[in-house]
């Protein structure tokens, strides 16, 4: 019989050890109040003796201050923000031994409020920050001095390349829209029109979106013309009557690309419109109105950008890089998943879906 490995020493043996209670222990990983520094000088040094794991608690310690973390997202598409928050959240509560100030602001949408909130984040004085670009060029100076000032930066679902930022974090936009063009190329098998409607181009996230879809039907689609892309700017009433005027003006049109997750007001203008259903139309994301339009086939495919994983991933490099030094790479692209009909229940699973795939899908959009 194989020797089991050892099991790797906690804060019970540490307070046994010392001949002091697992509370004390607690306090003194978390930097509370009522451990004196002879007793938390103890602690470290026999955590460190009995090799204790993660070391991240005595690294805490010697900052000997709470670490105070900023986080900048919209309130526009909350079916993609709020689990990204909730990703950041996870991460932050499972950070053992760290003293932890988090601070949530929410602006309206992307390109509007966000550059104030960063210029805001000045006089915080953050040790670390996470915030979603919407004009890279205009969230550029304002990234790069709250790195100058001692801010650690991390962008997360888009990305300001030139600020000077940490690290970014995000859905790999251009390999998303090649997707998407893959998709509808094995469906549009005629000559044919498409469209795209995208949020706003100045982000780098649905530029790159944009970038990879119209590249990819221009090689494996040529037989599909592209119309010009139109901008919603993640507002659903622009979304909607953007929908509603390309459907007026292009009756012609086969295939649609909606890359941004404000896609429902863009349904319901293509179904009032009578083309849900016949339309091929890939989305992005996933949330429950979406559902049951994949299951009938009214919506081909989404395209996932894990929402809860960016925002957590980000979180996570930004304790590591302020608690142990570890420098990130400066940047992280995850794989969007393909959600189809097939495999819709199982990602439904995950949103906590509380409706079944088969009901009622007349419900409107």
């Amino acid at each position: 019989m194989q020797n089991q490995p050892a099991k790797s020493p906690g804060i019970k043996e540490i307070a046994s050890a010392l001949g002091i209670s697992i509370a004390t222990v607690d306090r003194a990983f978390h930097n509370r109040p009522g451990v004196n520094a002879t007793t938390r000088d103890r602690i470290l040094k026999m955590a460190a003796k009995l090799g204790y794991r993660p070391n991240v608690a005595a690294r805490a310690l010697k900052l000997n201050r709470r670490l105070r973390i900023g986080v900048q997202l919209p309130l526009e598409i909350a079916s993609f923000f709020d689990p990204l928050g909730e990703g950041i959240r996870a991460a932050t509560d499972a950070m053992f031994g760290v003293d932890l100030d988090i601070n949530f602001s929410t602006y309206p949408r992307l390109g509007s409020g966000d550059i104030d909130l960063l210029h805001a984040a000045l006089k915080e004085k953050y040790d670390g920050l996470i915030c979603t670009p919407g004009d890279a060029a205009k969230a550029d100076p304002m990234i790069r001095e709250l790195g100058r000032n001692g801010t650690a930066v991390i962008c997360v679902a888009s990305d300001a390349p030139r600020s000077e930022r940490l690290a970014s974090v995000s859905i790999d936009g251009y390999i998303s829209g090649s997707l998407a063009a893959e998709l509808l190329s094995h469906t549009l098998l005629v000559p044919g029109t498409v469209a795209t409607i995208t949020g706003a181009l100045r982000t780098l996230d649905h530029a790159e979106k944009l970038r990879g879809f119209a590249a990819t039907i221009a090689l494996v689609a040529p037989h599909l013309s592209l119309l010009p892309v139109l901008e919603s700017h993640d507002n659903p009433e622009e979304a909607y009557h953007q929908a509603r005027n390309l459907l007026k003006s292009h009756p012609e049109l086969r295939g649609l690309y909606i890359s941004t997750a404000n896609s429902l007001p863009v349904l319901r203008a293509v179904r009032e419109h009578g083309q849900l259903g016949r339309l091929r139309i890939i989305t992005t994301d996933l949330f429950e109105e979406l559902l049951p339009m994949l299951e009938t086939g009214e919506v081909l495919a989404t395209l996932y950008q894990r929402p809860f994983t960016q925002g957590k991933t980000a979180a996570e490099l930004l304790l590591r890089f302020l608690v142990e030094g570890m420098r990130p790479n400066s940047t992280m692209r995850l794989a969007p998943h393909i959600v189809l009909r097939s495999n819709a229940s199982h990602f439904a699973r995950y949103l906590g879906a509380a409706h079944s795939l088969t009901s009622d899908t007349t419900k409107p959009v």
